[in-house]
């Protein structure tokens, strides 16, 4: 797994130096924000996430996409391109009910914030393998059907926002989340994955639940 300080290093240098991308609202066919596999915290530990994402927002200023509790997750597989219809939606159900059999709730210790080309996030730490797991899993049981992601992530965040315009603020930002390098959130324990469609608000995006799956 890819550690903390060089990512935190590597994306604050981009921040800095004005090599940062925004998002924009996606279209069909668009490469980002498709079908995915996710996993969402809950109870206090999403509320302390959005709470952080809000003392982010005047930070980043107007134009981007701050994330609230119908946003923030933990992204275990992106699946395909934006699609208004998702037409797998069972195909990839059937692979993460088949994936998360017999496994228990995923723990993830949620600590360090930091920029990146695109937005802002918190860093994630399994506790144990279970995630690591489930992804692997996943694969095997998407087949074919997995070929848009045909890579094994080795980090793991919850995003508190995506740029969406030019970057105005990059010092602040950068200040920002260096004050909260250090910083550890707690433990989320993830006991649903689902398969979740992106929507765009007008002002942010929000993750609609097609199919799900509980853990434990």
């Amino acid at each position: 797994m890819r550690s903390f300080a060089a990512f935190a290093a590597q994306g604050r240098s981009v921040l800095l130096g004005g090599g940062t991308t925004f998002d924009r609202p996606p279209v069909e066919g668009s490469r980002r924000w498709g079908a995915a596999a996710v996993l969402r915290p809950s109870g206090p530990m999403l509320e302390r996430l959005a709470e952080l994402a809000a003392e982010l927002a005047p930070v980043v200023g107007e134009g981007h996409w701050i994330h609230g509790t119908d946003a923030l997750h933990v992204t275990l597989r992106s699946l395909e391109p934006y699609r208004r219809e998702v037409a797998e939606r069972r195909v990839y159900g059937a692979a993460l009910a088949a994936a998360a059999r017999d496994l228990p709730p995923v723990r993830v210790e949620l600590r360090g914030v930091s920029p990146h080309h695109g937005g802002v996030l918190v860093w994630g730490v399994p506790v144990d393998d279970t995630l690591v797991t489930l992804q692997k899993r996943f694969g095997h049981e998407l087949g074919t059907s997995g070929a848009f992601e045909n890579w094994a992530r080795d980090i793991w965040y919850v995003s508190l926002a995506h740029f969406a315009s030019p970057v105005t603020t990059p010092d602040l930002i950068a200040a920002w989340c260096d004050e909260r390098a250090g910083l550890t959130v707690g433990v989320a324990e993830l006991d649903c994955v689902e398969i979740a469609q992106a929507v765009h608000t007008g002002a942010g995006m929000r993750l609609v639940t097609l199919e799900s799956v509980t853990l434990g």
